[in-house]
């Protein structure tokens, strides 16, 4: 393996702590080609499409990749807005805001970047710009509350591949998970009562997340686990009764079976069964994005309302509402404890 050059790095100064924040990822355009791009990295990834790399590589490239993306590219273009991707608009503004507030909360040097699993800005580009920086510390911090090997683990992939091609590496801490966490059950059951109290409540609250194949999760894999600790806690806090809630997962992608219950089929079946009024929340997502905006806001609103229900509404991801933005800090300060950025500033008294 060939390591890059590092020597020009031996006497800079400390460039302090970076922070990564990192998500899925988007295409760079709402087009059929950037589309393709982006599926194309996204479904290479074995973390992600756990079939036999040949066999997958003709289904993928002589299939899916033929028919997809075109499909796709006019979800995106429902979503798309003036500035772009709404996911990645969503991260720079997280971006911003975590790094304001930590300005307060940490001492010395520390940089929080942006970086994307899939597509534009990537792991590799984003960690060369930290590099350039000198730090001496990484925090990586993938944005799912919910620990999945198709998700995290993938992010540790990325991250790792690109830090063995240096001969010098910072110390390094990685947040795995804060799906059950009380500042955020507090803040995502918040978020909840208030968009209730201001738009009244529904007959149902359903919870969708993100699935996985079911094979996965009987492989070890704790996501849905961790959805239903999430699910549980929010429920609880919001003193909900058993019929005023349920949790499905949606985006399934490909004929194997995914765990279940499905959000589209539930919805399909309320709306046949005479449930009226139906709220989604989608917690697995900490900024809105095509998942959120088009398969759960219109997709499967179209779904309800075409099976019988009267009225549908989804309930926005936590993005970079304050509340949410102090509590991602709170977890940034939890796990840099220790590190001279965390250490209190006691006016220079040893």
């Amino acid at each position: 393996m060939r390591y890059i050059n590092q020597s020009d790095q031996l006497n800079r100064p400390d460039g302090g702590l970076g922070i990564l924040l990192v998500n899925l990822g988007t295409p760079d355009a709402p087009t059929a080609s950037a589309v393709r791009r982006y599926l194309a990295e996204f479904l290479s990834d074995p973390r992600v499409v756990a079939i036999p790399k040949l066999i997958w590589m003709l289904i993928l490239h002589g299939i899916v990749l033929r028919i997809r993306p075109r499909i796709k590219a006019e979800g995106y273009k429902s979503i798309w807005t003036d500035e772009g991707s709404p996911l990645l608009v969503i991260s720079k503004r997280q971006q911003a805001a975590l790094s304001g507030i930590l300005r307060s909360r940490l001492r010395g040097k520390f940089h929080v970047a942006l970086g994307m699993r899939y597509g534009n800005p990537s792991i590799a580009s984003v960690l060369h710009e930290l590099r350039q920086k000198n730090i001496q510390r990484l925090l990586v911090f993938p944005l799912y509350p919910q620990y999945s090997a198709t998700t995290t683990a993938s992010i540790f992939d990325a991250v790792t591949r690109e830090l063995q091609r240096w001969r010098w590496i910072p110390e390094i801490r990685f947040i795995q998970r804060y799906h059950d966490r009380a500042d955020y059950i507090r803040v995502l059951s918040e978020s909840i009562r208030s968009y209730r109290e201001q738009q009244g409540v529904a007959q149902k609250l359903l919870f969708s997340f993100h699935g996985i194949p079911k094979d996965y999760y009987q492989a070890g894999d704790p996501y849905p686990d961790e959805c239903r600790a999430t699910a549980k806690a929010v429920v609880d806090n919001l003193d909900l009764e058993a019929d005023q809630w349920h949790l499905t997962y949606q985006s399934r992608f490909g004929a194997q079976e995914w765990v279940k219950p499905y959000t589209m089929q539930t919805l399909k079946q309320w709306g046949a069964e005479g449930v009226e009024s139906v709220q989604v929340v989608c917690p697995a997502f900490s900024a809105d994005c095509l998942e959120t905006l088009e398969e759960i806001a219109e997709e499967n609103r179209d779904a309800f309302l075409e099976s019988g229900g009267k009225r549908y509404a989804y309930i926005p991801a936590l993005n970079d509402a304050p509340e949410h933005m102090q509590m991602l800090a709170e977890l940034v300060c939890s796990h840099v404890s220790g590190w001279p950025e965390a250490e209190p500033d006691n006016g220079g008294k040893g």
